[in-house]
């Protein structure tokens, strides 16, 4: 389990852009279970749509590549430093099933498929209880800053 204050030590992310709340649960270099606690507070609300507010799909993949970053640190036992950052290099395979509204509690799962030479392809997908909201293969790189 991991609360916001070890999320904040390891992701460089900050409100409005922290996307993930809690770990719920982590096993060491396979997979990891986190939550979004998704608020009619959310700034994107406000134009996302002020009639019928929806999360952004945009967003639901960038709370799960902040959930595999999290799983990739910890496979690592590495802290991200000012020397490195986190990218995301790509996604297969996005579909969306379900929006996510107010209210919500986005469950986000991801398990790393592979690692190597700091490339990372995980499986991952974003519940609200049982119904799944969207599934992606996403590709993450660790990276030194220039």
């Amino acid at each position: 389990m991991m609360d916001i204050y070890k999320i904040l030590k390891q992701l460089p992310h900050r409100y409005p852009f922290l996307l993930v709340d809690r770990v719920l649960s982590i096993d060491k270099g396979k997979s990891i279970r986190a939550l979004k606690n998704v608020t009619i507070n959310e700034p994107f609300f406000e134009g996302h749509f002020p009639h019928r507010p929806v999360m952004p799909g945009v967003l639901m993949l960038e709370a799960l590549a902040q959930t595999a970053a999290l799983l990739a640190f910890d496979a690592m036992d590495a802290i991200p430093d000012e020397d490195s950052i986190y990218y995301f290099a790509g996604m297969d395979g996005v579909r969306f099933k379900r929006p996510v509204e107010p209210g919500d509690q986005l469950i986000l799962e991801a398990e790393l498929m592979r690692m190597k030479a700091g490339i990372f392809k995980f499986k991952t997908r974003a519940l609200v209880g049982d119904e799944l909201a969207v599934e992606a293969e996403i590709t993450c790189a660790v990276r030194a800053v220039a």
